[in-house]
This record gives structure tokens, C-alpha cells and sequence, in this order.
């Protein structure tokens, strides 16, 4: 008799989110009473705003809870490629937009209905750590290339250019960056959409992050607002989770070429149907009256980035760079002779502070540190870590 179990798809082999099992395992110990600072789950603390939340009670309210069409309303396609237009001066329309049940699954989606096996898809490093499940789960080749602190982090023209083959049909780029919180400067993302267009392949630019940004000489740009021919290869995704906290509401979006977001709005109706429905309703309203309110987090997230940053850069053996979006600091460990995951198991079992280990990442001896969290979170957690990083000094 065959053994079922040897059956393998290429889906069968995903690793578990590590960044999920960290976040579970500080909750664990909080419910337990163990006072822990956690610095490692990628979310708000701030709650939903109000506005938003009574938007999607009216939409409930009016019954406004069947089915959609599967890649969305069409009031918040309109919405979308409104925000697009006057945000990023990204020109597309509402076939290209598909809303999707999240930006992950959107980001995934794309791959999906773009890549198969035999293709490659080039990652710059370090990543956010689901890129390469998505693309192994698609069947086809993750090709990672190596960025550098020193220079913020920021692919390479040349890089670029030295990884693309006949085979590659996508190159993925996130800014600002999960786990860096680099945000890549205009010559840079100019220099590899002239690489995209001389080699034929498609970007995916992964936007999340796009209104966390805290300095005013590194603005968010996107890739597919410089110029006709770049857009033209290019799916932009964005979200509602990070910007406007609304994490568990699981409401993203995406700009595709036409041709590419008719498969992916083809794959979205076998697999998930429409995004829920009462929140589609909720996000026409974040993206038409919800800027205040997201300027308000970004001012905190601001201040908090700060306050990190130069906590931790007086820790003798850390080293980071000072980000520049999103809500994170990526730490070189390295010197304590310790990997990245046993760094974090000691630092949580020792002195109850969570961090993320970026192994998964490829970024081995190092650390990641979240500061969507409260000030005070902040500066007793990083007086554990330095604590910690004395003694293991000792």
C-alpha cells in the first residue's frame, strides 16, 4: 500500500511564520502572569479608528453582508485607484485593482498567477520571511541576492543585473522594509526599473508600509509612478493593516497590468471569493477621511523610532541603522557569538523581552525588534536588552 503521507505538493513543505510562533509564545507567557515586553509582533497597538469602525457598523447595518464580485466593489476600486492617482501618481484603473483578503494574500496571489516552475523570482536580503514560501509554493525559484547595511540596505542596479537569467519573471521589492525599515531612494528604485524594462520582467512592489514613513529627504516613492514603461511591468500591493490598524479586518489591495490581474482575479474567485464585504464598505471610508487619523499613528511611530534607535545603538556589540519606515530595527547580534535564534530564546527566557530571530529572513545574526508598541514597552525592554547584552559580555 502507498504511503499517503509521501505525497508531497509544493505547498506541502511551507515553514511555520516564525514571527507568528514568537508572538504566540510572549502571549503565552503573559497569560501566564510573566511580565513580558514584546517587541516582535509586526502590529498597531493602536485600535481601529472610530471613523472606520462606524462605517463598517453602517455597512452591517444596511445589510450590506453577500457576496461581491471577487475582486471587489467597485466603490472601493474607485476608491483605489483614486488614493493610487493622487498618493504615489500611479496611473491605473479600476480593471487593473483587485481587493484582495489581505495584502499577503494579494502579494501571494500575484506570484501565483505569475510564476510556475522553472522561473525565477529575485528576493533582495534581507526579506520579509513569507517571500519564499509564496514563491516555493508556486513551484518555481527563489533567487536571493545579498544587500548591505552600508548601503541602506537598497538592491543594486548591478546586483540586479548579475542575478537576472532568461528565466526570471519577477523581482520583489518591499519599501519601506520589513525587517530593515529601509526606504529605497528614487535613484535607486530609477536604476533597477531601467533593469526591469532592458530585461523584460515584472515588478512587485510590496507597499505596505508606504504612509509610515519619518524623514522628509527619504519620501515613499513608488516604482511604477516613474514612468510609463515601468508601470507597465509592474503590480503594486498595498493594505489597510499596518497604516491605518486594522491588522485583523484582513483587507488588502494590488495594481496589476490588465492581462495579469485578469488571472489573478481569476485565481482570487476559485480560491477565497470576495474580500468581506461590510469591510470593503469600512475601507472606502479609510482611504476617502482616514489621513487624519493615520497622521496621528505615523507622529507616534515617529517619536518611538527614535526613542529605539538611540537606545539601542549605545548597547556595546549591537549595531543598526537608523530606519527610516515601517516600525522596525534590525540589530547585528553577531558579536555575541550566538545565533539569532538562540539570542531571542535566551533574551525571552532570561529577561521576558520577545524579539524575532531573521534567520527566516536571511539575515543570520541578527535581530529583529518592533516598536509598534508603547514608549514605556520600549525603554524597559531595552533596558532588559542591555542587561542582557552586559551579562552575556561578562
Amino acid at each position: 500500500m502507498k504511503d499517503i503521507q509521501a505525497t508531497r505538493g509544493f505547498m506541502s513543505g511551507l515553514t511555520p511564520s516564525a514571527t507568528l510562533a514568537i508572538t504566540a509564545a510572549a502571549k503565552a507567557l503573559k497569560a501566564q502572569g510573566v511580565n513580558v515586553c514584546s517587541l516582535s509582533a509586526g502590529e498597531p497597538d493602536f485600535g481601529t479608528p472610530e471613523i472606520i469602525k462606524n462605517a463598517a457598523v453602517k455597512a452591517l447595518a444596511e445589510g450590506k453582508t453577500g457576496y461581491t464580485p471577487a475582486s471587489g466593489i467597485p466603490e472601493l476600486k474607485k476608491a483605489v485607484v483614486k488614493k493610487f492617482l493622487n498618493d504615489n501618481c500611479l496611473k491605473t484603473s479600476a480593471e487593473q485593482i483587485i481587493i484582495g483578503p489581505g495584502a499577503k494574500f494579494s502579494v501571494f496571489s500575484a506570484i501565483a498567477a505569475l510564476c510556475g516552475p522553472g522561473d525565477e523570482v529575485i528576493l533582495p536580503a534581507p526579506f520579509w520571511l513569507s517571500y519564499p514560501e509564496m514563491i516555493k509554493a508556486t513551484g518555481a525559484k527563489c533567487v536571493i541576492v545579498q544587500t548591505r547595511s552600508e548601503n541602506n540596505y537598497e538592491l543594486t542596479a548591478a546586483a540586479l543585473e548579475a542575478a537576472v537569467t532568461e528565466n526570471t519573471r519577477l523581482l520583489i521589492l518591499n519599501s519601506p522594509s520589513n525587517p530593515t525599515g529601509a526606504v529605497y531612494r528614487r535613484a535607486t528604485l530609477e536604476s533597477l526599473a531601467a533593469v526591469a524594462v532592458s530585461r523584460n520582467f515584472l515588478v512587485l512592489s510590496d507597499e505596505i508600509y508606504e504612509k509610515l514613513v519619518y524623514d522628509e529627504d527619504k519620501p515613499h516613492v513608488s516604482i511604477g509612478a516613474l514612468n510609463d514603461e515601468i508601470n507597465a511591468l509592474t503590480v503594486t500591493v498595498n493594505g489597510f493593516s499596518k497604516a491605518y490598524a486594522m491588522t485583523g479586518w484582513r483587507l488588502g489591495y494590488l495594481s496589476a497590468p490588465l492581462w495579469l490581474a485578469k488571472r489573478i482575479a481569476a485565481f482570487q474567485s476559485h480560491t477565497t471569493s470576495n474580500p468581506t464585504t461590510f469591510a470593503q464598505y469600512a475601507a472606502v471610508t479609510a482611504l476617502e477621511a482616514g489621513e487624519p487619523e493615520i497622521e496621528k499613528m505615523r507622529r507616534a511611530f515617529a517619536v518611538r523610532r527614535d526613542l529605539i534607535y538611540a537606545l539601542v545603538r549605545d548597547i556595546p556589540g549591537i549595531s543598526c541603522i537608523r530606519p527610516q519606515g515601517a516600525f522596525y530595527l534590525l540589530c547585528d547580534i553577531s558579536t555575541f557569538g550566538l545565533t539569532g535564534s538562540e539570542f531571542c530564546s535566551r533574551l525571552l527566557d532570561e529577561k521576558q523581552v520577545a524579539a524575532i530571530p531573521c534567520e527566516a529572513f536571511a539575515a543570520p545574526g541578527k535581530i529583529r525588534l518592533s516598536y509598534a508598541c508603547s514608549e514605556a514597552n520600549i525603554k524597559e525592554a531595552i533596558t532588559r536588552l542591555k542587561d542582557f547584552c552586559r551579562e552575556l559580555n561578562r
